[in-house]
């Protein structure tokens, strides 16, 4: 598209929708002056509005239950929210609800290691195991800290108990251990030798939350707290820690599984524990509060300075499960749509999918909640999918 068309969609983009079902209600801001009135009332060649407003018409449906959507940066705002609080009660889904935002945590772990690295307290080059020789076996000596951010280490993922939902559901409370998972991932063979391939897996992830930990003598949740959600007014964003609640208001989630009665039918996985996923999945938030720290991640005001090109540079490596070029940098991933290369993070908990987008020049952004019945599936669910490709264009 040329600039002006992108240009026109800001006007037509004032208007802000609201889906509280099938239907689209104007609610919230209106056009500053009657020339962006008229300008909303027809659409731009560009403007996304429609396909937004039709991927999240019709919540709850077999696919998802609530959906929560932000667009926004220089080519106009959109707000729009779909769906059910809860399906007993079927109250309109809360537009400004804390939600699990899963593997989306993988970005604030980023931030905050290249905030340490910029401080000289963390070296990306430099190997894990120098920092945690009482953890990292000399097999993994060779893996550094960039490594274990963009997914090249080869380190393959801990033992967890069950391998279905049901068996995951049935252990959802259990406290799981960031050492004693990365013990299990350890003792086992390497994937590939460290910078080879690229495998996404939480544990890179879990092993940076250690490190953080052991260079500043600190917590990682306070860490976070202290280097993200403070400086930019985060306040609806949190880790639960042991929590298996979601602390606030927030919409329920629900998961597709086998029921008691041995049919298969949606569950209620609101409460769940996290601390499988810890510094790699286990953030609650909102929509605005992470299309707050989406803009200001991508404007270089989280991270600063050379070291926030880490976050936009794919290592030139394979992907270890498919052949295909690496998709992950320190903390995002990058996919080409609409004819131009869209960074950011999709994140999965059960009940919950997630995500934040943008162009690299911060011209659109994309976050999104849905309340997903399908969420960790092998595919992308689709209420998820139709909103990235609204917001985007296709591959």
């Amino acid at each position: 598209m040329k600039n002006t068309a992108r240009g026109s969609l800001l006007a037509a983009l004032l208007v802000v929708g609201i889906v509280a079902g099938p239907s689209v209600l104007p609610a919230g801001a209106h056009a500053p002056a009657s020339r962006s009135a008229t300008a909303a009332s027809e659409p731009a060649p560009d403007d996304p509005r429609p396909a937004l407003e039709a991927a999240i018409a019709g919540l709850p449906s077999d696919d998802a239950t609530a959906a929560l959507v932000r667009v926004g940066g220089r080519e106009g705002v959109w707000r729009g929210s779909s769906g059910v609080h809860d399906l007993r009660s079927n109250r309109p889904a809360d537009p400004d609800a804390r939600f699990r935002a899963g593997s989306v945590t993988k970005v604030f772990t980023a931030a905050v290691a290249l905030q340490l690295a910029a401080e000289g307290e963390l070296d990306l080059d430099r190997s894990a195991r120098s920092y945690l020789p009482e953890l990292i076996p000399a097999s993994y000596a060779g893996v550094t800290v960039r490594q274990l951010l963009n997914h090249t280490h080869g380190i393959p993922a801990p033992d967890f108990p069950g391998t279905t939902v049901e068996e995951a559901y049935a252990n959802r409370f259990r406290l799981y251990d960031p050492e004693d998972m990365v013990r299990s991932a350890t003792s086992k063979e390497r994937e590939f030798a460290p910078g080879e391939r690229q495998h996404y897996l939480n544990i890179g992830y879990t092993i940076a939350g250690l490190l953080i930990e052991r260079v500043t003598g600190d917590s990682y949740e306070r860490q976070v707290a202290r280097r993200v959600l403070k400086p930019l007014e985060l306040s609806g964003t949190c880790s639960p820690e042991t929590n298996p609640r979601i602390v606030g208001r927030h919409n329920h989630g629900y998961q597709r599984m086998r029921l008691a009665d041995g049919t298969t039918g949606l569950r209620d996985v609101s409460v769940w524990g996290a601390t499988d996923a810890w510094a790699a999945g286990d953030i609650v938030s909102t929509t605005a509060d992470l299309e707050r720290f989406t803009q200001a991640l991508f404007a270089g005001r989280v991270v600063r300075g050379p070291l926030l090109e880490e976050m936009f540079t794919l290592p030139e490596v394979a992907d270890f499960s498919t052949g295909k070029p690496a998709a992950y940098s320190v903390g995002l991933s990058m996919k080409v749509l609409g004819g131009r290369e869209v960074w950011g993070k999709t994140g999965g908990r059960w009940g919950y999918n997630a995500a934040v987008a943008a162009t690299r020049d911060g011209s659109r952004t994309l976050v999104y909640s849905v309340n997903a019945t399908d969420a960790k599936g092998q595919d992308m669910n689709k209420v998820a999918e139709s909103l990235m490709v609204a917001a985007f264009g296709r591959p």
